[in-house]
């Protein structure tokens, strides 16, 4: 026998039957003469809106005068919820009860136990718009207003869920909300998720919410160079992990383990992968020539190697490394001060041949700098300057160059990346990355909306701006004259 729960309905009153259509009329009204009295300057506004609002609120939940019964089936279980509600308001917010309820007046619904669960608070929204959400019940409340083309509410989740995915939760969400983002096609939500764990994978590989990764996302985040991870041997380890967890076919995992970038490894830790690695050892037939080219990489100056091999592929295509070989952390405090310079170094390159030499590195960064073309040009006018452009028009800039010049620089250019860290939910999370080859000139939203004079600025944590730099070494083939 069915259990069912939830059921209230109170004695119909006169006036009830008629708030919902009242309530709308009055909105309207109000806003009519809004604009009729807009041009009076006695002219004075008496809002009773929330008082409205509450009264919708307990017209639901007193269910006086309803004319719609709405059942509730939890699936897989016999619990049955009850509601009494009010056609007008259902159809008002949605197409689907407008045409599941024509001609009706009792409706039996199923759905899983997560969306059943969150019925009574997906209704409440259709009467007052207004809904509080936890992490956990994202994904089934954006399933109800999908299912019910609550476009408003569809809209609203899933910008909670793009500016909640460095929120903490003991399972981690991320992972979870982009294999949903998939299911249902909702490609800017897949993207954002998708962005997020590329620029946080270093984190996310260290929680339990990397056994949840799917074959078909871990293939995608192989692919891409923007991972934000300590190195490469870090992530072939993870990848390990996985493979162990889940033991999928052969085919599977050696098309993972040919997406790792080996080049990227030291020989040292190579020679330990090929004998200490499970994964390796029973796989090694397939990604054998990927390690004796890696080899022969770390065994030749880039330059020698470039001649024999095509290196403009992605194996040679450093990822977004947090090593001190690969960059350095930059903590610039009250950033809209003044100018600031720092220095570091950087290993020349991932081959072996080149572990000793080292570049350094200068950085500039100016708060406000200006391009020559927009500053003021003075004159002995009274007027002064010609332009009205002021020197705080100008945006955040930075410029990196090498200290010194070499020939080794010789088949390589060196792209810069930074990362920009923020605090969100009391968790610290790269939420912005720049690429480009000398200075962010080059890139036209650099900090564009950080607003650096501003502490409560997302950009700054207690007051500094957090960067990571990062030089990326990018190797070109050598163009051969035929004699």
């Amino acid at each position: 026998m069915a259990k069912v729960i939830g059921v209230r309905r109170a004695t119909p009153r006169r006036w009830a039957c008629s708030l919902a259509s009242l309530s709308l009329l009055c909105l309207a009204v109000q806003a009519v003469q809004k604009a009729d009295l807009g041009g009076d300057s006695t002219v004075a506004t008496i809002n009773h809106s929330l008082s409205l609002l509450q009264r919708l609120q307990e017209l639901l939940h007193s269910g006086n005068a309803s004319d719609t019964t709405l059942r509730v089936r939890t699936t897989g279980s016999d619990e049955i919820k009850v509601f009494y509600t009010h056609q007008l308001m259902l159809s008002l917010q949605s197409e689907i009860f407008e045409s599941l309820l024509h001609n009706q007046t009792m409706l039996t619904l199923h759905e899983p136990p997560d969306s059943a669960a969150l019925f009574e608070k997906f209704i409440r929204y259709l009467y007052c718009g207004e809904i509080s959400i936890l992490l956990h019940q994202a994904i089934p409340l954006h399933r109800l207003a999908s299912k019910y083309h609550v476009s408003s509410l569809q809209r609203g989740v899933a910008e909670y869920m793009k500016s909640h995915l460095a929120s903490e939760s003991s399972q981690g969400h991320v992972v979870s909300w982009y294999h949903y983002a998939m299911r249902i096609g909702d490609e800017a939500l897949q993207e954002s998720c998708l962005q997020f764990l590329a620029w946080n994978l270093s984190a996310v590989m260290g929680t339990a919410e990397w056994a949840s990764v799917s074959i078909d996302l871990l293939l995608l985040l192989l692919e891409r160079s923007d991972l934000v991870l300590q190195s490469e041997l870090e992530l072939y380890t993870a990848v390990e992990e996985w493979v162990s967890t889940h033991q999928p076919e052969s085919p599977v995992v050696e098309k993972m383990l040919r997406a790792v970038r080996y080049p990227m490894i030291s020989p040292s830790h190579l020679f330990h992968l090929q004998k200490q690695s499970s994964v390796m050892v029973k796989h090694y037939n397939a990604v054998q020539d990927l390690l004796f080219q890696a080899f022969q990489f770390h065994s030749a100056s880039p330059i020698h190697f470039a001649k024999y091999f095509d290196v403009n592929c992605s194996m040679f295509l450093p990822r977004n490394y947090l090593s001190t070989s690969w960059g350095s952390q930059w903590v610039i405090n009250n950033p809209a001060r003044d100018d600031r310079s720092t220095s570091f170094q950087t290993q020349l390159g991932p081959s072996n041949h080149d572990s000793s030499k080292r570049v350094t590195w200068n950085v500039l960064f100016s708060p406000r700098w200006l391009p020559v073309s927009l500053r003021p040009v003075y004159s002995d006018s009274v007027s002064g300057a010609i332009q009205s452009i002021r020197i705080e028009d100008g945006r955040p800039r930075l410029v990196i160059t090498p200290a010194t010049t070499s020939s080794d620089f010789a088949g390589v250019s060196f792209q810069k990346t930074i990362l920009v860290g923020v605090k969100q939910h009391g968790k610290v999370f790269v939420k912005h990355a720049y690429s480009f080859h000398q200075s962010t000139d080059e890139v036209a939203d650099f900090l564009m909306h950080a607003d650096l004079q501003k502490r409560t600025s997302e950009y700054l944590i207690d007051n500094s701006l957090h960067l990571h730099i990062i030089i990326k070494p990018v190797y070109h083939s050598l163009i051969k004259v035929k004699k």
